[in-house]
């Protein structure tokens, strides 16, 4: 049999008005609220847009990394069993085999704040507050000596570290934007 005969009969099914499954009509789902969207519209541009409110220091950070991070991402961010180096590493003009750490790749601050907010600590993603974030943050900034050991980061101040590859990033895949 051909493949155009089902799909002839589901197109003309549609056509006659058995029309789009909805959750309202199926009893599965809820609507979703506006309140469940805001809940995970948590994206942080490079300009610190949607940074919640909060601040961390590096010595908040450095005891939160010990709790939650050491384990993978070993001793002073230089990388561990299940996590790469987030501190150090050599230029990125030292060739592509250069292993990528915050300090020689990400070219915005924000994204660090981003990435730990949506993804870490790995077997908990989301767990941790805005304020451990930035702490976290500001930990990570102070490993790569972005920022100093008596700085806060904030809404304000994060979006101002000025990030070693900024200005020689490159998207990996830049026809796929």
């Amino acid at each position: 049999m051909s493949m155009h005969k089902p799909l002839a009969a589901l197109a003309i099914a549609l056509a006659l008005g058995a029309g789009p499954v909805r959750a309202e009509n199926t009893g599965l789902g809820k609507p979703v609220s506006e309140a469940d969207i805001k809940a995970w519209d948590i994206a942080i541009l490079p300009d610190g847009s949607n940074l919640p409110p909060g601040s961390g220091t590096p010595a908040q950070g450095a005891a939160l990394y010990t709790q939650q991070c050491l384990g993978c991402h070993g001793e002073d961010g230089k990388g561990g069993l299940g996590g790469g180096p987030l501190a150090g590493g050599a230029p990125l003009t030292n060739g592509i085999e250069t292993p990528k750490t915050i300090g020689n790749y990400y070219p915005y601050a924000t994204t660090i704040f981003d990435y730990i907010r949506r993804g870490m600590p790995f077997q908990a993603p989301r767990s941790l507050t805005d304020e451990q974030v930035y702490a976290l943050t500001a930990y990570i900034l102070s490993l790569n000596k972005l920022i100093g050991a008596n700085d806060v980061i904030d809404a304000k101040t994060l979006p101002q570290v000025k990030m070693p590859n900024r200005d020689n990033f490159i998207l990996p895949y830049p026809d796929r934007i």
